[in-house]
C-alpha cells in the first residue's frame, strides 16, 4: 500500500523523489518505493529522511517502532523495603563497615543512626584509618528547604533541631583525616548512604517522615545505571555544600 503520510509530508515541503533521495543518500527509485509501495527504509536512512522532512519517523514508518523488552527488576536492585523503619540499623552498619574506598552520606539529619548505634563515630574513624574517604552532608538547619520540609511533614521546628543534633554528633569527626563534614540547603529528594559500590536510597514522600518512606538497596552493575544516577546526585549536592569549621 502507498505511504500516504510520507507522500503528504513531501508535498507539503515541496520535496521530489530525487530531492529527498539526494538529501538522504539513496537512489530516487528507493524513495519512489517508499511512497508508492509502502516500503520501509533502514532505520538510519528513515531517521535522516524524517529529520529532512521535519516529521516523526514513527509517524512516517510505524513499523520502525520497536517495543523495548520489559524488565521486571533492575539488575542493580538488591532489596526493596516498604519503610526505612523496617530496616534493622544493622543493615546500615554492615554496609558502612564493609566500605574500603568511599562512604558518602547525604541526609537532613538521620540521627537514628547515632541513637541506635552509639559506636557509629568509632566505626567511621576506623574506616578512615583504613584509607576510606568519607563525605558527610547534613542539612543546614537555617536553610529555607529544611524549614519547608518541617512544615510539609508536620514536624515543625523539630527537623531543624534534629539537623543541629546531627551536626553535633558528627562534629567530633572534623579533625579526623579522610573525613569531611558539610552542611547543605538543597531540596532533599532522597537520603543516601553509600559504601563503595552499594547504596541505600531512602526515597522521600511528600508529607511523610523519612522513617515512613521506602528504601531501596542498590549495587552498581555498570556505567550509567541507577547507582551512578544517585552518586552523581550526591556529588552535585556536595559541590554546593559548605564545609563545617572545626
Amino acid at each position: 500500500m502507498p505511504n500516504e503520510r510520507l507522500r503528504a509530508a513531501m508535498v507539503a515541503g515541496g520535496w521530489t523523489h530525487a530531492g529527498l533521495a539526494e538529501a538522504t543518500g539513496v537512489d530516487p527509485k528507493s524513495v519512489e518505493r517508499w511512497v508508492n509501495l509502502g516500503r520501509t527504509p533502514r532505520r538510519v536512512t528513515a531517521l535522516k529522511a524524517a529529520e529532512t522532512l521535519g516529521e516523526d519517523v514513527h509517524a512516517l514508518w510505524p513499523s520502525l517502532r520497536q517495543a523495548r523488552a520489559a524488565r521486571a527488576v533492575s539488575p542493580e536492585l538488591v532489596a526493596l523495603y516498604d519503610k526505612r523503619a523496617d530496616l534493622p540499623v544493622s543493615v546500615f552498619v554492615e554496609l558502612l563497615a564493609g566500605a574500603r574506598e568511599h562512604i558518602d552520606i547525604l541526609v537532613y539529619a538521620a540521627v537514628f543512626l547515632h541513637e541506635a548505634y552509639p559506636r557509629l563515630n568509632d566505626l567511621l574513624r576506623e574506616r578512615a584509618a583504613e584509607g576510606c574517604s568519607l563525605r558527610i552532608a547534613v542539612g543546614d538547619a537555617d536553610s529555607a528547604n529544611v524549614q519547608q520540609r518541617g512544615k510539609e511533614e508536620k514536624f515543625g521546628h523539630g527537623i531543624e533541631s534534629r539537623c543541629r543534633l546531627a551536626l553535633m554528633h558528627y562534629r567530633p569527626l572534623l579533625a579526623v583525616p579522610g573525613i569531611e563534614v558539610r552542611t547543605h540547603g538543597t531540596t532533599l529528594y532522597n537520603s543516601l548512604y553509600r559504601a563503595d559500590d552499594q547504596i541505600l536510597v531512602n526515597a522521600h514522600v511528600w508529607g511523610v517522615n523519612a522513617y515512613g518512606a521506602p528504601v531501596w538497596h542498590l549495587r552498581r552493575n555498570n556505567d550509567g545505571g541507577m547507582f551512578d544516577a544517585y552518586t552523581d546526585s550526591f556529588s552535585a549536592v556536595w559541590e554546593t555544600a559548605r564545609p563545617v569549621e572545626g
